[in-house]
């Protein structure tokens, strides 16, 4: 071999020996990015907001009795008359109120065998719902609804589909604001993590956000709701 081709060949062997150096050193740190690329931490940051409600669902039931359907349904109708006389006087308007159709129960009917003897052979259960978005003027004029009692009027309030309903319907406008909020807690949470373990927070690696849940704040305040929200994010982590 010439001396031209030992020096080619050491030449070669050089820049392969170098080549070699350089791939194992930008292996290496792809090791070390790749590893701290897979350090990361997982926080969950809570938004909840108490909003009033929107809606009242009110619904008025009473109850009646006859031995005569005749004079039962005179009943029903004069009671109906004097609620809605009520409902007016408190400023709340024929367009909030609906009117159910009277639920007629015979005992007689009911009786399988024996002699039994009832007082009242009808009996009625009528319901009157107030459906309106002043939740106030309604709530001023439920304590007022026990006067009519003086009347006659037997109400029924225990049943559970008599029970009065306050609904939050304004969820949409509130999400993008909530939603802000618990990513911002969820941040706070996870830059104390990073300042604790001696690391520097990095860019979000996921994120999931919960479900909204919406709940009475007390049971003695239905006409409050609690909104809540849990978002779930996880960050890098870098020394």
């Amino acid at each position: 071999m010439n001396n031209t081709n030992k020096s080619s060949a050491a030449i070669l062997g050089v820049l392969l020996v170098v080549g070699l150096s350089v791939m194992g050193l930008l292996l290496k740190q792809a090791i070390i990015e790749y590893k701290l690329l897979d350090r990361s931490v997982t926080v969950k940051g809570l938004a909840q907001n108490e909003y009033p409600a929107d809606v009242v669902i009110w619904p008025i039931q009473f109850t009646a009795a006859s031995n005569g359907l005749e004079a039962l349904y005179e009943q029903i109708d004069s009671q109906t008359a004097l609620i809605n006389q009520f409902l007016i006087s408190n400023e709340i308007t024929t367009d909030e109120v609906t009117q159910s159709a009277p639920t007629i129960t015979d005992k007689l009917a009911q009786q399988y065998g024996g002699n039994q003897t009832v007082e009242y052979r009808y009996t009625a259960l009528q319901t009157i719902t107030v459906y309106s978005t002043d939740i106030e003027k309604v709530r001023s004029a439920m304590p007022e609804l026990t006067q009519l009692g003086k009347k006659g009027i037997v109400f029924s309030q225990n049943n559970y589909d008599a029970q009065i309903e306050y609904i939050f319907t304004r969820l949409n406008e509130v999400k993008p604001q909530m939603i802000e909020q618990s990513t911002r807690n969820a941040r706070l949470v996870a830059d104390k993590f990073a300042k604790d373990s001696d690391s520097q927070l990095g860019k979000i690696k996921r994120a999931s956000q919960g479900q909204f849940s919406i709940s009475n704040r007390d049971k003695n305040n239905p006409h409050i709701k609690r909104v809540r929200v849990v978002s779930t994010i996880e960050y890098y982590l870098a020394d």
